[in-house]
């Protein structure tokens, strides 16, 4: 029942932060500071769009139980490809501060989805 709370409140972090920024991403340029931080790692104005939504989408595919890990899965590689650009980019501050939610999809994936009986 613990593991089954843990999960539920992973997963609403989780989900919550990927609607979060997947809609920061479509308002970016009223943040400026967003817009700075993804030019520097140099990801085109062109290519925002389609991390909003790729954001977005991965919040939804979290929610739903059969394509609960194939969210935690593209949730990781986005983490990755953000750390590898701000290793590319000489960022190492943002790179380390990614990797607990690099961290966060991996353990979701060993909790597994709440409230869902295995087969035995």
């Amino acid at each position: 029942m613990v593991k089954n709370i843990i999960s539920l409140v992973l997963l609403l972090v989780s989900a919550g932060l990927s609607f979060k920024h997947g809609w920061d991403t479509f308002n970016y340029k009223k943040n400026p500071e967003s817009l700075k931080m993804m030019t520097d790692l140099g990801i085109g104005e062109s290519i925002i769009p389609a991390l909003g939504i790729l954001m977005i989408l991965i919040g939804v595919l979290l929610l739903i139980p059969k394509t609960f890990f194939l969210g935690n899965v593209l949730n990781a590689i986005s983490i990755v490809i953000i750390i590898a650009l701000a290793i590319k980019s000489g960022n190492f501050k943002m790179a380390l501060m990614e990797i607990p939610f690099l961290i966060l999809p991996l353990i979701m994936i060993w909790l597994k989805y709440p409230f869902i009986k295995e087969a035995v």
